[in-house]
């Protein structure tokens, strides 16, 4: 079962279990907990067996974006993302910002930006290209964190990001020691980049909530880039 199905499960019957506690207190029928319970259980499970969880994780990400600033951190993270992608070479292949923009084309969770991974499959003949590339995707995982970090100081995205990262260095046969290592290195990586681009990071923030294709994005990126004298 979904992380998230369960989560909201476990969240339900500790709120059924206390309504249950405090409802002789408060004169409500035991029958009023008990079909709270039911009902939580029934449609979590449907969710999940009919929808693979997509319907829970629309629904909390939908009510997380009547924040204005979990958006805002949301289109910056995911900005981070492209911009770094755009720099290090690695072709963007689109993005979402809303867990509906992810389901329409076919994304699991809640999106965010897709880019070409094909450059990480391994080859024994260029050992040396293969470390480059994963250095580039590393730290192209870890910009939404280092977008983050620098706006706010702290970060509440970047747990796919950094599994990411672990599972490609596992599939590379990389010790679980090494990916600690590799994430403060991406990210000040990443950090660095942001910074001496970050007016073409700014522009591609305004950009992308305005969800602009990704082709007006490279040309928005590369003048601003241009016009500043920025570059990686």
């Amino acid at each position: 079962m979904q992380q998230t199905s369960l989560n909201l499960i476990a969240i339900g019957i500790f709120t059924v279990t206390i309504s249950a506690l405090l409802g002789p207190i408060f004169n409500i029928p035991p029958a009023i907990p008990a079909a709270a319970t039911f009902s939580i259980l029934g449609l979590a499970t449907l969710d999940n067996l009919g929808f693979q969880g997509k319907g829970v994780t629309l629904l909390l990400d939908w009510l997380s974006r009547t924040r204005s600033d979990y958006r805002d951190r949301i289109l910056r993270h995911e900005a981070g993302h492209f911009l770094i992608a755009y720099l290090l070479g690695i072709p963007v292949t689109g993005y979402t910002l809303t867990a509906w923009e992810a389901l329409k084309q076919g994304q699991p969770g809640l999106g965010g930006v897709t880019f070409d991974t094909q450059q990480l499959s391994p080859n024994p003949l260029a050992i040396t290209e293969m470390q480059l590339t994963l250095n580039r995707f590393c730290t192209v995982w870890m910009a939404g964190i280092a977008a983050e970090t620098l706006i706010y100081d702290t970060t509440e995205g970047g747990l796919d990001d950094r599994q990411k990262l672990r599972e490609a260095l596992t599939a590379l046969g990389r010790p679980a020691s090494e990916s600690t290592l590799k994430e403060r290195w991406a990210t000040l990586q990443a950090q660095t980049l942001l910074q001496n681009n970050w007016t073409a990071y700014e522009a591609l923030v305004t950009a992308m909530e305005k969800r602009t294709p990704v082709t007006e994005c490279y040309k928005l990126i590369q003048e601003h880039c241009q016009a500043s004298g920025e570059s990686s």
